[in-house]
């Protein structure tokens, strides 16, 4: 018997482009798509059946799509649940699954880009760079309207000097911007802000820490966006370079240059010089 199935899609951050392949087929094949249209492009859905029955959440509660899942069930049909950027990120997916479960109905999850590596690559920034940042921080300012676990700070967090990427925090820029000064950044620390990072009227923005929140209040930047901040994100990093394409380097795949295998182990890969330039 068919049991029906819920699949959980990760629509990306905006661009109708920036689903995964997996995702769009998921739509095209749903009976039931339900979507966002006050977060999700509606390029994401434009793939839907004709015939399939389209659903826009933005103003839904939980309960009120619970009626669609059951239907699901007793029809065995499937739904295609999408969600912005990815939906294990903010998703609000761990109560969709319980009620599944509960429905009888099985279930997956397509992953997608998130907003945080969006607003890198628009920005053609590398998160971890080495021997700056090998680490990713994802969290959201502490204090809102949603609680948080009382050792996850923001200042906290910020000890680590890792890279930061911080979501649902633009409504209070100033107390995100104090908090990281707080935490240990300097005040000349780089950040991105991302505003509706690949729509039409997407922004990107860099910015010293210190002028983080009278960036974002210019600009107006209240909501959808993300905020990355870290050392990582300077632009230009001569005397790093990661190992892993480094001539010296030997592995699986490639045996090391003696010379250059020499070089590396006397001074890291910071040293060598490649095509003129020091790396």
């Amino acid at each position: 018997m068919n049991r029906g199935k819920v699949i959980f899609v990760g629509a990306g951050p905006g661009a109708a482009d920036l689903i995964t392949v997996r995702g769009a087929d998921v739509i095209s094949r749903a009976d039931i798509v339900i979507w966002a249209s006050s977060l999700v492009h509606p390029g994401i859905v434009a793939g839907a059946r004709p015939d399939a029955l389209v659903v826009d959440s933005a103003s839904a509660a939980l309960e009120d799509t619970a009626a669609h899942y059951r239907r699901a069930a007793d029809e065995g049909l499937l739904v295609a649940r999408v969600h912005t950027g990815d939906p294990s990120i903010y998703g609000a997916t761990g109560e969709q699954y319980e009620m599944c479960r509960q429905l009888g109905l099985d279930f997956e999850t397509v992953p997608g880009v998130s907003a945080y590596s969006a607003t890198a690559a628009r920005m053609n920034s590398e998160i971890t760079i080495p021997e700056v940042s090998q680490s990713l921080i994802l969290t959201r300012l502490e204090g809102g309207r949603t609680p948080m676990p009382p050792r996850e700070t923001v200042k906290g967090f910020a000890a680590h000097g890792a890279t930061m990427a911080l979501y649902l925090s633009a409504a209070r820029n100033k107390q995100l911007q104090e908090e990281l000064l707080a935490g240990g950044y300097p005040p000349e620390t780089p950040c991105i802000v991302g505003y509706r990072v690949s729509w039409p009227d997407e922004m990107m923005l860099r910015c010293p820490l210190g002028e983080l929140s009278a960036t974002m209040r210019e600009n107006k930047l209240w909501k959808h966006t993300v905020v990355l901040v870290g050392p990582a994100l300077a632009e230009g990093h001569s005397g790093t370079r990661s190992h892993l394409y480094h001539p010296g380097f030997r592995h699986e795949y490639r045996a090391a240059e003696a010379t250059a295998q020499t070089d590396l182990r006397a001074n890291g890969a910071g040293a060598v010089r490649l095509e003129g330039e020091t790396r």
